[in-house]
């Protein structure tokens, strides 16, 4: 299975989200808090795949999504968040997120999510 990044500013989504990731048989390798962190801890740890928040500070998560790709055109990033707004998912995938769930999320829907990312 995948080596995930998790990334998200709530430290319970986090848990939620590794969670869900283990017991579908990956490997949560880190997590970041902020959108800085996420492309600091992208470019240490190489993962196979990032859950992203949107709604962050610092940097939020489409800033993130747009650099993280930047780096890495082949990164596979499924984004997470409560803004179900058709403008964030959209501007999410034009960027290159291969999926987008939206919080509160189902457990099934995360792995559904990341399985299609990693095919």
């Amino acid at each position: 299975m995948a080596r995930v990044l998790v990334v998200d500013d709530a430290a319970f989504m986090r848990k939620m989200l590794t969670d869900a990731l283990s017991n579908g048989g990956h490997e949560v390798v880190g997590e970041a808090g902020n959108g800085v962190e996420a492309i600091q801890r992208f470019q240490e740890l190489r993962p196979e795949l990032i859950t992203l928040d949107i709604t962050m500070p610092e940097k939020d998560g489409l800033e993130a999504l747009r650099e993280i790709m930047a780096i890495d055109p082949s990164a596979k990033v499924v984004m997470c968040s409560a803004l179900g707004q058709e403008a964030k998912v959209l501007e999410s995938i034009k960027l290159g997120a291969k999926d987008f769930v939206v919080k509160p999320f189902q457990a099934d829907r995360v792995l559904d999510a990341v399985g299609k990312a990693l095919a």
